[in-house]
C-alpha cells in the first residue's frame, strides 16, 4: 500500500515583516517567509493582505509608482521562487483600468493562477477602503499584471493536479469577505468543491476580538467541511491608529489546529486532513452542490511541480499530526465532566420516554458486577427517578454460573442495595446442566457451547421474569461489543431497549467513575472497585485462588486499540493502511507495529464477519457520532466480503 495515500495537505500561514511602502524590501520579506514554508514541507501558503505595500498606506495606494512597484516586485517575486514547490497568496493592489483593486496574487512554480479581488470593502471606523478600491467584478475578468495573464475576480478556485493531491482546491478569500453574512467561501466550497480556503487579512487588534475571529474561524471550517488558514498584517504596518497583531490560524472542520501569539510575526502551520474533509462532505446528505454549481468557473489548474513519482500529500509516518489515542474520550477534564454528564442524560432520557411509552414502571436487567451493566443500572436509576418512579422497580438480577467469582456477586448485591433497587440471585447452574443433558453437550468440554449455554439460559431468564412484571429487559451491550460481535446471539445481544448500544467501551469506564464522584461515598466505593475488576464475561471456572481466569481483553485485545480503529473506520472514513501507519504513532510507547497489525487483523475480521448480530439490534439510543443501529449509521449486508481490507492488511504486514 502506497502510504502517499494517506490524504495529509501541510498548509501555513504567515506574517513577514514589513515597512509600509518599501515595496522590494517587502518583496524580499515575502520571498523570504515562501522559502521558509518550503523548507517545512508546507504546500499552500497565505500572507497578509496588501503585504506587497502594507495595507495602511492609504492614499499612498493611488500612487502610481506605488503600483508600478508592486507590479515588478510581483514579478521578481515570482522568478525567484519559481523553484520553490509552494502554492502561495500574497496581497497587492492591482490597477485594471480606472480600477484599482485590493487583491491577493495566487502563485506557484513561477506563474502567477489568478488574482482574487476583495469583496466586500468596509468603510467603517479607520477603514476607508472605499476610498481607494472597487469591489471585485461580479463576473472574472482578464488582467494582465506582472507580464502574466491571470483572471481577476472573486470566488476563483485553484485546483491541485499533482498525484494523491487531487482533493486540494484550494479557494481565497480577503479580510473582510469571511465577516460578512454570506462570505464568498460558501460558494467557493459548495459550487467549486474548495477544500482548502486561505484568508488574507489585515485586523487591528482590539480587546475580545481574538476570540472572536478564533470562532468565526473555526466555525467556518466547520460549516464549510474545509480547512481554513487566516493570515493577519503585524509588524511594519502603521500604528498611527491602529495596532495590526499578526494574528495567523489554521483550522479545519471547527478545530483550531495551529495559532500564533498575537503581536509575533510567526507562521502557524499544520498537517490538514483532505481525505477527512472530502469523507465529511460524502456521508453528509445535506452537502451537495447548489444550483449555481454549473455556473460557476471551472477551476485554475496548478502543479506543484514535485518530481515523478512524488506526491503532494503526506502519509501518515511522515505528518507532524498525531491523532488522539482516545478519540471518544475528551482529554480536558472539564470536557469529560461535561460529556459524561450529556451521555447520561441522553440515556437516561431514552429510557424514560420508552417506558413512559410503554406504560410501565418495572425493568430487569441482569447485573453482573462488571462495567456494563454497572452503567446500564445507574441509566435506570437516572430515567426512574427523572419520571418520579419507585426504584423498587428495577430489578437487578444476580444469575452466577461457573464463572461467577464471590468479588463481581458481591459488588452487584451491594450496589443494588445502595441505590434502593429490588435485587435477586437466580444461580444458573442447575438449569444449564439440565441443558447440556438434553443437547448431549460434555460439561467437561469448555467450548462455545459451553460458554453460550449460560448467557443464553440468562436472557431466557430476564425476559420471562420481565414478562410476569410486566415490564421489559434493558440491554446492557456496549458499542465496542457490537462493533467486535463480542455477544451471543439472541442472549446478551437481545433486550427491549439497549441503553449502552452507543457508548464505546473507552467510555463506560468513564462514565462509571464520574458517577462515583457525584453519588454518595457508599456508592462510590463499590464503583471504584467494580472499575477495579477485569473485564470478563465469567463463562469459564475461576482460578483456584476464586480469581477472574477469563479477561476479555486478551482474547480480543485492547478496546484501546478496538475503539481506536472504529472512530477511524466509521466517523472517519479510512482505510485499513492509515489507521495502522496512524495508529502507530498515536500509541507510540504503548503498543508495538505488530501488536496494532494484529488486532487490526482481528478487528476488521470481527466487524465483517459479525454484521449479522447488529442487522437485528433492539433499539437503544444514539449518543455520538459513531453508531451502528441497522435503522441509522451504519447499513451493511450481514455477508460483505471483508476481502478487499483484510489483503491490504496483509500487504501491511509484508511491508513490515
Amino acid at each position: 500500500m502506497d502510504p502517499t495515500a494517506d490524504g495529509f495537505f501541510r498548509i501555513a500561514a504567515a506574517t513577514p515583516e514589513i515597512r509600509v511602502a518599501d515595496v522590494f524590501g517587502n518583496a524580499e520579506a515575502i520571498v523570504a517567509s515562501v522559502r521558509a514554508a518550503a523548507a517545512e514541507g508546507v504546500r499552500a501558503l497565505v500572507l497578509p493582505e496588501l503585504c506587497l505595500t502594507g495595507y495602511t498606506a492609504a492614499d499612498l495606494l493611488h500612487d502610481r509608482a506605488l503600483l508600478d512597484a508592486a507590479e515588478r516586485a510581483l514579478a521578481h517575486i515570482l522568478d525567484t521562487t519559481a523553484d520553490l514547490p509552494v502554492f502561495f497568496a500574497l496581497g497587492l493592489p492591482v490597477a485594471v483600468g480606472e480600477f484599482v483593486y485590493n487583491a491577493a496574487a495566487a502563485c506557484c512554480r513561477g506563474r502567477l493562477l489568478g488574482l482574487t479581488a476583495k469583496r466586500n470593502l468596509p468603510n467603517y471606523g479607520e477603514f476607508y477602503e472605499a476610498r481607494w478600491f472597487a469591489p471585485a467584478p461580479e463576473r472574472p475578468i482578464e488582467a494582465s499584471l506582472a507580464g502574466q495573464r491571470a483572471p481577476l475576480g472573486a470566488g476563483l478556485v485553484y485546483a491541485c493536479t499533482d498525484a494523491g493531491a487531487a482533493d486540494a482546491r484550494i479557494g481565497i478569500e480577503v479580510c473582510e469577505d469571511l465577516w460578512v453574512p454570506e462570505p464568498p467561501s460558501t460558494r467557493m466550497a459548495t459550487d467549486s468543491g474548495a477544500t482548502v480556503i486561505l484568508n488574507l487579512s489585515a485586523s487591528d487588534e482590539v480587546v475580545g476580538k481574538d476570540a472572536y475571529r478564533r470562532s468565526l474561524v473555526a466555525s467556518t471550517s466547520a460549516r464549510l467541511f474545509c480547512a481554513y488558514a487566516y493570515a493577519d498584517a503585524g509588524a511594519g504596518e502603521s500604528t498611527t491608529d491602529l495596532v495590526f497583531a499578526g494574528a495567523n490560524l489554521v483550522a479545519e472542520n471547527g478545530v483550531v489546529l495551529a495559532e500564533t501569539a498575537p503581536l509575533t510575526c510567526e507562521m502557524a502551520a499544520a498537517d490538514i486532513d483532505l481525505a477527512r474533509l472530502v469523507h465529511e462532505r460524502r456521508r453528509t446528505t445535506t452537502w451537495h452542490r447548489g444550483p449555481a454549481a454549473a455556473l460557476a468557473g471551472a477551476p485554475v489548474p496548478f502543479s506543484l511541480g514535485l518530481p515523478d513519482g512524488a506526491s503532494a500529500t503526506r502519509s501518515a509516518v511522515e505528518a507532524d499530526r498525531v491523532f488522539d489515542p482516545h478519540p471518544f474520550v475528551p482529554a480536558d477534564p472539564a470536557s469529560l465532566a461535561a460529556r459524561c454528564e450529556t451521555i447520561l442524560g441522553i440515556q437516561a432520557a431514552g429510557l424514560a420516554t420508552r417506558l413512559a411509552h410503554t406504560r410501565t414502571a418495572h425493568v430487569v436487567l441482569g447485573l453482573s458486577g462488571g462495567l456494563d451493566s454497572t452503567l446500564a443500572l445507574l441509566v435506570c436509576v437516572r430515567a426512574f427517578d427523572r419520571l418520579g418512579l419507585d426504584r423498587a422497580g428495577i430489578h437487578a438480577v444476580s444469575m452466577p454460573g461457573f464463572g461467577t467469582t464471590a468479588r463481581t456477586k458481591g459488588n452487584a448485591e451491594r450496589l443494588a442495595d445502595e441505590l434502593g433497587v429490588d435485587f435477586r440471585e437466580i444461580p444458573i447452574g442447575a438449569a444449564v446442566e439440565r441443558h447440556f443433558a438434553d443437547i448431549g453437550q460434555d460439561p467437561d468440554l469448555r467450548d462455545v457451547t459451553y460458554e453460550n449455554s449460560q448467557a443464553r439460559e440468562r436472557t431466557q431468564i430476564l425476559m420471562d421474569l420481565s414478562n410476569r412484571l410486566s415490564g421489559f429487559v434493558v440491554g446492557t451491550g456496549d458499542l465496542s461489543e457490537l462493533a467486535l460481535g463480542w455477544a451471543t446471539y439472541n442472549a446478551d445481544h437481545m433486550s427491549m431497549y439497549g441503553v449502552n448500544a452507543g457508548v464505546p467501551k473507552t467510555l463506560v469506564r468513564h462514565l462509571v467513575r464520574y458517577v462515583a464522584t457525584t453519588i454518595a461515598p457508599a456508592p462510590a466505593a463499590i464503583l471504584e472497585d467494580i472499575l477495579d475488576t477485569p473485564v470478563s464475561p465469567e463463562l469459564l471456572p475461576p482460578t483456584d485462588d476464586g480469581e477472574i481466569a477469563q479477561r476479555t481483553e486478551d482474547l480480543v485485545g485492547p478496546y484501546e486499540l478496538h475503539d481506536y480503529f472504529l472512530y477511524h473506520m466509521l466517523r472517519a472514513g479510512q482505510r485499513p493502511g492509515r489507521i495502522y501507519r496512524q495508529a502507530c504513532r498515536s500509541f507510540e510507547g504503548v503498543f508495538d507495529p505488530e501488536t496494532v497489525l494484529t488486532w487490526l487483523r482481528t478487528f476488521y475480521r470481527r466487524f465483517f464477519s459479525q454484521q449479522f448480530k447488529r442487522s437485528c439490534l433492539p433499539d437503544g439510543p444514539k449518543v455520538g457520532s459513531v453508531t451502528l443501529s441497522p435503522r441509522g449509521d451504519w447499513r451493511m449486508p450481514s455477508d460483505a466480503s471483508a476481502a478487499l481490507w483484510l489483503a491490504e492488511i496483509d500487504e501491511l504486514g509484508l511491508d513490515a
